[in-house]
């Protein structure tokens, strides 16, 4: 195919191919676009034709890909983003006069402890944007990044896409949480007897404070497993149950209540906080300024009532 012959392909055609190849589902794609459904299976049609292929075939009630849309994807996704990276770069960005939907991914030990400073900061600069949102960790980052469903991640990362940036933005320092009345500062021995409440997304019931206690010959009982540090307020109070959490989250905890935060009774290696991104918006106006907000308001340290 000669550039002659491109003008007769609809660069929106090949955005939604894209969205098919990762979310398998028209009506996914079809939210996900905000378009309708039946545009999606209509773009679908017109895909098979101008690729000579089935692209998606159905297997019990989900959809696969054939071996020649995977190829497909490999050769477009490249040009896509070279296309929207270029696009991005010619436009100047005015935060105040900006209408730009901003898609961030954040843990939710970020969402609950670092997002209402930086909230009320990208609000008052810059008043039109809107801010989507989504919930990731860790093992979610990657593929929500690889899809483009957001442009930038906060979270303790491992491994990322090979184009993705990676920039440190404070250590994590752990605070113990409780909700009791007693006098003085628990002592490990206290710290190991009490019932323990954490934040596990998975569900889990250990985790990186476990192998810090392991390395002083110590182990502690967790009773209680929640998804999100925002329940633990009504959870802890008056309780002897206690719970170890980031010093920012401990810091949205106490705030405005009878929960108070201390120190642990033994070492605990800090994690560390990272903001992540894809290459394809590295040099974006928008996105930049948004990575400078996050870097501001994110990294700084915040008192602990």
């Amino acid at each position: 195919m000669n550039r002659n012959d491109l003008r007769r392909v609809d660069l929106n055609l090949l955005v939604i191919f894209e969205a098919l190849m990762f979310e398998r589902n028209l009506t996914r794609v079809a939210e996900k676009l905000f378009i309708g459904q039946p545009a999606v299976s209509a773009a679908l049609g017109r895909l098979r034709d101008l690729f000579d292929d089935p692209l998606l075939l159905r297997n019990g009630r989900a959809m696969e890909p054939t071996a020649r849309a995977l190829d497909i994807l490999k050769e477009i996704r490249p040009a896509l983003d070279t296309i929207s990276g270029a696009v991005s770069r010619a436009k100047d960005f005015d935060p105040a006069s900006s209408t730009d939907v901003f898609r961030i991914g954040l843990s939710d030990d970020a969402e609950f402890g670092l997002l209402p400073l930086l909230l009320a900061r990208l609000q008052a600069e810059a008043p039109g944007v809107i801010i989507v949102i989504r919930r990731a960790n860790y093992l979610l980052l990657p593929a929500l990044l690889a899809s483009g469903e957001i442009s930038v991640g906060v979270s303790w990362t491992v491994e990322l896409p090979a184009n993705a940036k990676r920039k440190k933005l404070r250590d994590i320092p752990c605070k113990v949480i409780r909700g009791d009345d007693r006098p003085g500062l628990l002592s490990l021995d206290d710290y190991c007897a009490r019932p323990h409440a954490m934040v596990s997304f998975s569900g889990d019931l250990s985790g990186n404070i476990d192998l810090d206690l392991a390395r002083v010959g110590r182990t502690r009982k967790v009773v209680l497993a929640v998804p999100q540090f925002n329940g633990l307020r009504a959870l802890l109070a008056g309780s002897e149950m206690i719970a170890t959490v980031p010093d920012y989250a401990a810091c949205a905890l106490v705030d405005g209540t009878r929960l108070r935060a201390e120190d642990p009774p033994f070492p605990i290696v800090p994690a560390e906080l990272s903001m992540v991104w894809s290459g394809v918006h590295d040099n974006d106006p928008a996105e930049r300024w948004l990575r400078g907000m996050i870097h501001e308001y994110m990294s700084a340290s915040l008192p602990i009532g």
